[in-house]
């Protein structure tokens, strides 16, 4: 296992390695604009570009530049997303310190959405696996079609109309930046959002887990543990389903890490302060230190919640740990 453990963990830092020289090359090198001008603005003389130039050290040579802005990966204090390299254009603050005042609001958003698709999708697959070709697995394969077909900026504005607008039944969208999550979770703020972007992912989990179960189903093993008589209950929660929920663990630890690095539509939709709104609005900005602090705790979160999916699967499936 600790051999496994060393490989996962250097093609960790391979990933992020290639993530931040692709973003260093992107919002750094290759726009036409020069950083240095799209810092200090249009109507600037040339001695504050220069000037501006020399403070990010852009007149240092490649690689000293490219290590100044990859010393913000690494995940320590007074490392990660460093003030001397990533700080707004736009206010002047540190990148960090505006993602931490918004973190909250996605890591929230995540969970909610997460909980919910967990506890519609496996219950749909399961049943529908177990019961095919029932009126009931029907029933939750039309429900899977409709949650795939339907994309989440249309269901969110759908929810909104008719829950907020028509009903009264929720709150409005917004969230000020800085406010309470309890409170604001006491309030409902989060109950659309979390539906918004839980339905597409509980239709994805209740088909997965309809498929594997099925297939899990037809293997030797649960023909042998029928022939030893025991309980068709028991064949298929203890045996059945243990096999067809562990893919079910990786699918979910890369949807959490990919929506830690923010769910862009959701957030920007419902007007919650979180990553991926932040995202959107220093895009309008042109605000590229802060995209760039973005897209590297995104790369982060995923590279991370890979390797946790990569050691709980070997633990589930002691086979992985030997291809």
């Amino acid at each position: 296992m600790g051999r496994y453990l060393i490989r996962r963990t250097l093609f960790l830092i391979l990933v992020l390695f290639i993530v931040s020289l692709l973003t260093f090359l992107i919002f750094v090198k290759l726009p036409a604009a020069d950083p240095a001008r799209r810092a200090t603005g249009r109507s600037t003389t040339p001695e504050q570009v220069e000037a501006a130039r020399e403070a990010f050290g852009l007149d240092k040579p490649l690689y000293v530049q490219y290590g100044r802005f990859a010393k913000g990966l690494i995940p320590l204090p007074g490392f990660f997303l460093n003030e001397d390299v990533y700080y707004s254009y736009g206010n002047f603050i540190a990148v960090k310190e505006e993602i931490y005042r918004r973190l909250p609001v996605t890591i929230t958003l995540t969970i909610g959405a997460a909980v919910i698709w967990l506890a519609m999708g496996i219950p749909i697959g399961i049943i529908s696996g177990v019961r095919k070709g029932s009126i009931w697995d029907r029933a939750g394969m039309v429900f899977a079609l409709i949650g795939v077909s339907m994309p989440v900026f249309w269901l969110g504005q759908l929810l909104l109309y008719f829950f907020w607008f028509q009903l009264g039944w929720a709150p409005p969208s917004g969230l000020q930046i800085g406010a309470s999550i309890w409170e604001s979770i006491a309030e409902g703020k989060f109950i659309l959002p979390w539906i918004t972007l839980a339905f597409t992912s509980a239709a994805f989990y209740a088909r997965m887990v309809r498929g594997n179960l099925i297939e899990t189903m037809s293997e030797d093993y649960i023909r042998t543990a029928r022939s030893k008589g025991l309980a068709e209950r028991r064949v298929i929660y203890k045996h059945g389903l243990r096999g067809a929920l562990t893919p079910v663990v990786t699918m979910l630890g890369l949807d959490i890490g990919l929506l830690l690095g923010g769910a862009f539509i959701t957030e920007t939709l419902f007007g919650l302060p979180g990553i991926g709104e932040l995202a959107v609005k220093s895009i309008n900005n042109n605000d590229f230190p802060m995209v760039m602090g973005v897209t590297v705790l995104g790369a982060l979160f995923i590279a991370v919640a890979n390797l946790v999916v990569d050691v709980v699967y070997a633990f589930l499936d002691p086979r992985v740990r030997y291809t």
